[in-house]
């Protein structure tokens, strides 16, 4: 859901702010840099994460204000370093939009963790292999042999998962999208489903990981789900400079 944004007068930035600070102090917008708990403690109007490593920190902490991604993926709609001159000027003038984003919780028997892009379970050896169950809503979806399984946002949908051979989809959307990682079954397909489900390691046969953003957060219990579900949402900003997920900016696709 958008909803519109209003008058910025003080940004904090977070991650590789060269360059970025300037531009924004150019548009009338005070600027606070740091590192995370800095920038956070200063309470700024908005958030500005350069890089997608600033993003998931930030987004991470489902911080009370929005945050404007910079040069941190297409799932975001984030917006290249050259056009923050005029997005400067938009935030400070209330022309700008917000989109919530999903955070997912991630728990299981041993612990818990949360992701902004996705959640995978993963064999941890190279040559391993091991079997899963995913189920969505209280229903039975698949259980297949593979390297392991990923579930993205939207967020994260043009990340790992379309690479695994995942649909990229529409950050609006109210879902999360699962994915086998090398499945030993090349007919497998992959599934959009409600943003509530459980993967389950079916077999003892190899270790298994638990990966939250690509961070490893523990070994999946063998028989026990892991479970992952929206516990949060995250305002992100939209502009017509930032990239549309399907791989144009959102200012060119006005034009067509």
């Amino acid at each position: 859901m958008d909803e519109a944004g209003g008058q910025a007068r003080t940004a904090g930035v977070v991650g590789d702010a060269d360059g970025v600070a300037a531009s924004l102090l150019a548009a009338g917008l005070r600027t606070v840099e740091g590192d995370t708990d800095s920038v956070l403690s200063a309470d700024p109007a908005i958030l500005v994460a350069v890089g997608e490593g600033a993003l998931l920190e930030l987004a991470r902490r489902a911080p009370p204000v929005p945050i404007l991604p910079v040069e941190a993926g297409r799932g975001v709609r984030s917006v290249p370093r050259a056009a923050l001159p005029g997005v400067g000027e938009r935030l400070t003038t209330g022309e700008w939009a917000v989109e919530e984003h999903p955070l997912l919780d991630l728990a299981w028997d041993g612990g818990e963790t949360t992701a902004f892009f996705d959640a995978m379970l993963v064999t941890a050896g190279p040559a391993d292999i091991s079997e899963f169950t995913v189920r969505a809503g209280g229903e039975h979806v698949a259980r297949f042999r593979a390297d392991g399984v990923v579930a993205t946002t939207p967020a994260g949908s043009p990340g790992y998962a379309r690479t695994a051979g995942g649909p990229v989809v529409d950050p609006g959307l109210d879902v999360l999208v699962v994915v086998p990682v090398a499945p030993f079954a090349t007919s497998l397909g992959h599934w959009v489903v409600p943003p509530e489900i459980s993967l389950t390691v079916e077999r003892d046969e190899a270790a298994v990981e638990v990966l939250a953003d690509d961070r490893s957060a523990g070994d999946a219990p063998v028989g026990d789900p892991v479970r992952v579900a929206v516990t949060d949402r995250v305002e992100v900003v939209r502009v017509p400079e930032g990239l549309s997920p399907f791989g144009r900016r959102e200012r060119e696709l006005e034009k067509l």
